[in-house]
């Protein structure tokens, strides 16, 4: 699938089939999510990979936009580390850009993805840091659920010409 292809056609799942993503596969998601660009090349994120259905389950709770959760196999928790940075406060910037190139892979390798919030949001940052055993300062931006798609979201012409502005506002 070319770049392009995969950013228009790439949607997110929310339903997924019961079978395991390959560890394989798994390192592929995190490589291309490691590979995104970052203020100064800090890179300034760290991930929790959680395949263990106990947490899964627990997930829901703290954050109810990842109820999904208790049916996918996997989900990719992204953090950011500020001890890491060389310019404070673009940490979640970075982040972000994980997160979209991990989104990207996945979709060019057959798997579905959400992208589901954890940063701003105080409650689930306590929630799943306490969950997952996440270390102080490290800060849970993003949770990532994964899994093989058992819905198909055909994808969406999203351009507006309204939100465009040249050379100024």
């Amino acid at each position: 699938m070319d770049t392009l292809e995969a950013i228009r056609t790439r949607r997110s799942i929310r339903q997924f089939e019961p079978r395991p993503v390959a560890e394989g596969l798994v390192a592929e998601l995190l490589q291309a999510a490691m590979s995104a660009p970052s203020a100064n090349n800090q890179q300034p994120w760290c991930f929790v990979v959680v395949d263990d259905r106990r947490l899964l389950d627990q997930v829901p709770p703290i954050n109810p936009y990842a109820a999904m959760c208790r049916q996918a196999p996997l989900a990719i928790l992204v953090c950011g580390d500020p001890r890491l940075e060389k310019f404070p406060g673009y940490w979640v910037q970075d982040c972000a850009a994980a997160v979209e190139n991990m989104l990207l892979a996945a979709h060019a390798r057959g798997l579905g993805a959400v992208w589901t919030g954890v940063y701003p949001r105080e409650d689930r940052i306590r929630g799943l840091r306490k969950l997952l055993r996440v270390p102080e300062p490290v800060v849970p931006m993003a949770l990532v659920v994964l899994g093989y798609p058992a819905e198909h979201v055909p994808p969406e012409d999203r351009y507006r010409d309204d939100r465009v502005h040249r050379n100024g506002w």
